[in-house]
């Protein structure tokens, strides 16, 4: 009989605080505008509820991600991250998201891509939207994944096998320098500012500066229109000083707030992707923001006291917790630090495994082109 929907072998995952379908790409055709197109039906988008899709109708659960081996020497797969748009008919494959990284190790093993050790399985991963690298620790006791564990993180119930992401060499990864225009400290609009990427393009910017505490809860951030609009005039002539061009449809950067602590951390920190206060913070986010804070001169000088020591623990406090990172930090007196190494705890779990189901219309699962103005239609409807 046949069918007039495709089905397209998936498992959905919760890595850290986000969620989303995880693909094989050798499930999805090689065409990219037939991928997103693909992908945008899957999802639900564009609407608001995402309600004839399988998206969480939040920037937290309208992602995906697309893993497959890697011929690369020393990596073992590639991940292709993609931020599915809610509203508009977007897929951003521009910045990483470190949150679904972590559930591509143990989505890696228990598809074959590699082979489980005991009781710990390392999975090399290349991260395809930036070039960057990062290692996976994956709780592989009797030579298969498993998810239980002691490990908790902020914004996610219950206990969960930790899982260790060590990330290599992130600096620069989408605006090509870690400080994409040589200082710590800039001015926009009046506001000072750090514009720094090392693994996501993040504006850190003191909540003091734009009238906040930066202990407000994201639902009221995002009540306050005004605010809202000098964020987005900050973020436009941001992104063009880092060198990522127009961002109006862009993810990136992203933008966070800072303030001293209220919890015993840190700092505490409001980020917002981009539109939308984050509940929480993300991996790559929470990496860059931690470097900004053992830079000298960035907007963090003043807010943040800093560990000493060559291996500095930052506890990021946010919304709904805190998030600590590890930094290894070389450089000698009177040279600015340099760091070699960010880790990170993560938890991760395999939710359903099955087909997710789209109109065969846009792709009838083996024909790399369709009727493009019927596919649109649809897509866009």
């Amino acid at each position: 009989m046949t069918s007039s929907q495709t089905p397209i072998p998936c498992t959905l995952m919760r890595g850290g605080t986000s969620k989303g379908p995880f693909f094989l790409a050798s499930d999805l055709p090689a065409d990219t505008e037939l991928r997103d197109r693909i992908l945008l039906a899957i999802m639900g988008s564009p609407d608001i509820r995402q309600i004839d899709g399988i998206g969480g109708a939040d920037p937290l659960t309208s992602k995906v991600a697309i893993v497959s081996r890697s011929s690369r020497p020393g990596i073992q797969v590639d991940y292709l991250f993609a931020q599915i748009s809610i509203d508009r008919p977007l897929v951003d494959v521009t910045p990483n998201c470190g949150n679904m990284l972590a559930a591509v190790g143990p989505f890696a093993v228990e598809s074959g891509l590699v082979s489980a050790n005991t009781p710990v399985t390392p999975v090399t991963i290349y991260m395809v939207n930036t070039g960057n690298i990062a290692v996976a620790h994956v709780h592989t006791p009797d030579g298969r994944v498993s998810y239980e564990g002691d490990a908790c993180i902020a914004g996610v119930p219950g206990l969960s096998a930790a899982i260790r992401i060590d990330f290599l060499h992130t600096e620069g990864s989408v605006c090509g320098a870690l400080l994409p225009t040589g200082q710590a400290l800039d001015k926009i609009e009046g506001i000072d500012v750090t514009l720094i990427d090392n693994g996501m393009p993040v504006v850190v910017m003191r909540a003091a500066d734009l009238g906040k505490t930066g202990h407000e809860m994201p639902a009221e951030l995002d009540a306050d229109k005004e605010f809202k609009i000098r964020l987005e005039q900050i973020r436009i002539i941001a992104g063009e000083r880092m060198g990522l061009g127009d961002v109006s449809l862009k993810v990136v950067p992203k933008m966070t707030l800072i303030a001293p602590p209220r919890g015993g951390g840190s700092l505490i920190t409001r980020t917002f992707i981009p539109h939308k206060c984050h509940a929480a913070i993300g991996v790559l986010g929470a990496v860059t923001v931690g470097t900004a804070c053992v830079l000298p001169g960035s907007v963090a000088t003043g807010v943040v006291s800093v560990p000493d020591g060559a291996v500095k623990r930052l506890s990021v406090e946010h919304p709904t917790g805190e998030f600590s990172v590890e930094l290894e930090v070389t450089g000698a007196d009177g040279v600015a630090p340099k760091v070699t190494r960010a880790s990170l705890i993560r938890t991760a779990r395999a939710l359903f495994r099955g087909e997710v189901l789209i109109p065969s219309a846009i792709w009838d699962g083996v024909t790399s082109r369709v009727n493009n103005e019927t596919a649109r239609a649809i897509t866009h409807a």
